[in-house]
């Protein structure tokens, strides 16, 4: 390798990267912090942005698209919450934002002297978006994407992406092919093609090919050749395979790639560039604004029917500036529509919305318990059908989670002693699927504070938890513990230290779902075995020819 190549800088770049994500981890954030930190770091000592970098953030961003589609209904975007909010959302944003930098221009600020109405607008405009990357990894690592509220943050964004994709197409002063209406429909016509070859793809090392495949070759490629925004195909792609059986597998495979490539993309934003004081001034001020984008949510998601908590949590998730501000400023900056200077400004304060919203994030829970009296009364007098009381019925043992494992449970209780077991889901969905199949399932949330208020539960004498996220679970059983339950508590794990975790924080039992797997398995199959070799088992073995 010659000395200055471009792969003698990949072990800085890589381990500077991860000391500061395990650094910010080690502090209570998200390691997204340290991975920012990094790219301000490299620029500040003069490294220049890196091609593959920036190709690695693209595939990080589309595979991101493409996992959001593999979990996004369409008929999610048509719920009222989603499309008026984002809607609603915008309008006023960009109204509100654009008179307040005109006006700051017309009273003699020096840093707004310059910038005349379009400006105003253009840059209000791209600052009404927020982060899709962001809300996705806090979501995910909270393991909130299939609730209420991840679910209309996750609509309003995507609302949000085709905003952004009508301005692009808009803004090259081209329409797209007259191939591209054919050529989607050419799409939904060989949905059935390309679900033949998913389901033939087995469990292995084909599965994460075919969502490369599907996503890149099939989705980025054809939107590309049409004249639409290529990630947009990523998205599309993911929607059309929503339906399939295997496509939270497909999600489930690409994570670990996804969230790799990713790491180029928030290290390329901190090698936008180091500001001035002045450009920083501007930067925090822009900052000092998303408190009322947060305001503008959570207003509008009250008046449409959700409850405080979750238009809070929703709105909390949204607290930020995006991806596609930079986008935005890139194309007026390409076509004269504004100053290059506002690039390096957005690109700093999207950078410390970052930095401000992940540990707002990590703790929103604890937020809405303290805001809670005075958040309550915004909340409108009609419901969101997924947010009336809950029934309970008359069972005595909960099971939050009713993925593989909850399920399991839940067959084994009622099995044994009769009907005597609620399901608790946050995904309405699933929540249809086991209904279907008879069982007793309700739709809620456990890590809700509002949702023993919800649902009558004098009844229940033991919880079981088994959420797939331990954060999830944990939380859920901080809440038990300080509403008073007095019951059973039973948790899932993955690994020991989280399983320690979930007893100190007051779990009777907390079950390691890998090391209770073998042991789990032998149980099943003890009655056979014990038939087979009789009482003296090691005799008979020994006998055997």
């Amino acid at each position: 390798m010659e000395p200055g190549s471009v792969l003698s800088t990949y072990p800085l770049t890589l381990s500077t990267a991860f000391l500061l994500g395990f650094l910010a981890r080690q502090v209570g954030l998200p390691p997204l912090i340290g991975f920012l930190a990094a790219g301000f770091i490299f620029h500040a000592f003069g490294l220049k942005p890196d091609p593959t970098i920036a190709i690695l953030a693209d595939l990080g961003v589309t595979l991101l698209l493409f996992t959001i589609g593999l979990k996004l209904k369409i008929h999610n975007l048509t719920r009222p919450e989603v499309w008026a909010g984002a809607t609603g959302h915008a309008v006023i944003t960009v109204l509100v934002f654009s008179l307040g930098f005109i006006l700051l221009s017309a009273v003699g600020i020096e840093t707004f002297a310059a910038i005349n109405p379009g400006q105003a607008v253009l840059v209000a405009f791209a600052l009404c978006f927020s982060s899709t990357v962001f809300a996705v990894k806090v979501l995910e690592e909270k393991g909130e994407m299939l609730s209420l509220h991840g679910r209309t943050a996750i609509g309003i964004l995507i609302m949000q992406d085709i905003f952004a994709v009508l301005f692009l197409t808009a803004s090259t002063g081209k329409l797209p092919s007259l191939w591209a209406v054919p050529l989607l429909a050419a799409l939904l016509l060989v949905r059935p093609v390309i679900y033949y070859i998913l389901n033939r793809c087995g469990h292995g090392e084909l599965l994460p090919m075919f969502g490369l495949f599907a996503a890149l070759a099939v989705g980025v490629a054809t939107f590309d050749l049409v004249g639409l925004k290529p990630d947009l195909g990523a998205l599309a792609l993911g929607m059309l395979l929503a339906k399939n059986k295997r496509a939270s597998e497909i999600a489930d495979n690409l994570f670990s790639l996804k969230e790799l490539f990713l790491v180029g993309f928030f290290v390329q934003i901190g090698l936008a560039g180091l500001p001035g004081w002045q450009d920083i001034g501007l930067a925090i001020f822009l900052v000092l604004l998303i408190p009322l984008k947060v305001v503008l949510f959570f207003l509008l998601l009250t008046r449409l029917r959700l409850r405080a908590r979750t238009s809070f949590l929703a709105s909390l998730s949204l607290a930020n500036y995006s991806e596609f501000a930079l986008i935005v400023g890139a194309v007026g900056v390409a076509n004269g529509w504004m100053n290059p200077s506002w690039m390096l400004i957005i690109a700093i304060a999207l950078a410390i919305s970052f930095v401000a919203a992940a540990p707002l994030n990590q703790i929103s829970h604890r937020l809405f318990c303290l805001l809670h009296d005075r958040l309550q009364k915004y909340e409108g007098p009609q419901r969101h059908p997924e947010e009336y009381p809950i029934d309970l019925g008359e069972a005595v043992v909960a099971i939050f989670g009713m993925g593989r494992v909850g399920s399991g449970a839940y067959d084994f209780i009622t099995g044994d002693f009769g009907e005597v077991a609620v399901g608790v889901e946050n995904n309405t969905n699933k929540v249809s699927e086991h209904r279907s199949k008879g069982r007793l399932v309700v739709h809620g949330d456990a890590t809700d504070p509002d949702f023993w208020l919800r649902a009558r539960h004098d009844k229940l004498r033991m919880i079981l938890l088994a959420m797939p996220e331990h954060q999830a679970n944990l939380y859920a059983l901080r809440q038990l513990k300080e509403g008073g339950f007095e019951g059973y508590i039973a948790a899932l794990a993955k690994f020991p230290d989280d399983a320690a975790e979930l007893e100190r924080a007051g779990a009777q039992v907390a079950f390691n779902l890998y090391e209770g797997a073998g042991s789990g398995f032998a149980a099943q199959v003890e009655p056979l075995l014990a038939e087979m070799l009789g009482d003296n088992p090691r005799d008979r073995l020994h006998n055997e020819p």
